[in-house]
């Protein structure tokens, strides 16, 4: 049984599972919206709003706080945008910042997918 198990392991090892957020967290940066499986967008939720409260407040250490969770070997263009343009734009907001919306079925394998935006 699987009580109190949360995260989820997405048949990855953690190495992997973590490059596999950061990748998804950039893209939703850059994009503002992407469309992926019901659960990576329920698991990006968490780790997407804790950046972007950290961003709010843009010190220096978090910023560079900002480029070690997101990686990307020293890509530093979407911590810019997330503080910048995103976290300004919820400077008011506590908490709250993307939206899921569930769409049909993939129709190669049937997996619960879903579009995860910033609100």
């Amino acid at each position: 049984m699987r009580h109190h198990n949360t995260i989820r392991k997405f048949g990855r090892v953690k190495n992997q599972r973590e490059a596999l957020l950061r990748s998804l967290a950039r893209a939703l940066i850059l994009e503002g919206k992407i469309t992926t499986t019901e659960a990576k967008a329920k698991e990006l939720r968490p780790f997407i709003e804790k950046l972007v409260t950290r961003a709010k407040n843009a010190t220096l250490v978090s910023r560079r706080l900002l480029i070690s969770r997101l990686g990307g070997g020293g890509e530093k263009e979407p911590v810019k945008i997330l503080i910048d343009t995103i976290a300004q734009k919820y400077k008011t907001r506590f908490g709250g910042y993307t939206r899921i919306i569930k769409i049909a079925p993939r129709k190669s394998d049937g997996s619960k997918m879903a579009v995860i935006e910033f609100v």
